[in-house]
């Protein structure tokens, strides 16, 4: 199915909602199928031409959760409630109701889009150190010391290993 601009979009739907013509003989002169003319149509009796402008938005998770709560109430199908809420595509519903059931309200929460920033997030609170003496001083002393213990034994077995003769170690 080929792009249709605008104007031809709004003059098959006109023909169609004008009722001299039906949605297949229309369908067939301008080469799309005639669910696209039944599409124009709708989205002209409920909106006008105005919905056809093309709009770039993020929809809101509670305006996603009011159109599924709609369509499941009415009993509309995906396309007829695209239809009535100005969304251009049906498959749009289609996807937030697939969300929806599998991962809840979250899953329609919109995400931020592109590369996350490298800026480092300070902090409101600084990392507190804890009182010398404390509990949690002397556990964060034994870890570090610890740590420090297993580097070095580990460094030493390279060490050990690398004097061994080649002839040795085979």
């Amino acid at each position: 199915m080929a792009k249709y601009t605008t104007e031809e979009k709004i003059q098959a739907a006109l023909r169609y909602l004008e009722g001299k013509e039906s949605s297949y003989e229309i369908a067939k002169s301008i080469g799309t199928n005639n669910s696209a003319i039944l599409k124009w149509a709708k989205q002209i009796e409920y909106h006008g031409v105005e919905a056809f402008v093309k709009r770039y938005t993020n929809y809101s998770a509670q305006f996603k959760l009011d159109v599924l709560n709609y369509m499941i109430e009415h009993g509309t199908s995906s396309r007829e409630t695209a239809a009535i809420f100005n969304i251009p595509s049906p498959s749009t519903l289609d996807s937030w109701k697939k969300q929806f059931e599998t991962k809840g309200f979250g899953a329609l929460q919109s995400k931020n889009k592109g590369r996350p920033s490298m800026k480092k997030e300070t902090s409101k609170q600084p990392k507190q150190t804890p009182i010398e003496g404390s509990p949690e001083a002397l556990q964060a002393e034994i870890n570090r010391l610890r740590m420090e213990n297993e580097y070095l034994k580990k460094l030493n077995a390279l060490v050990q290993s690398k004097e061994k003769s080649p002839k040795k170690t085979k």
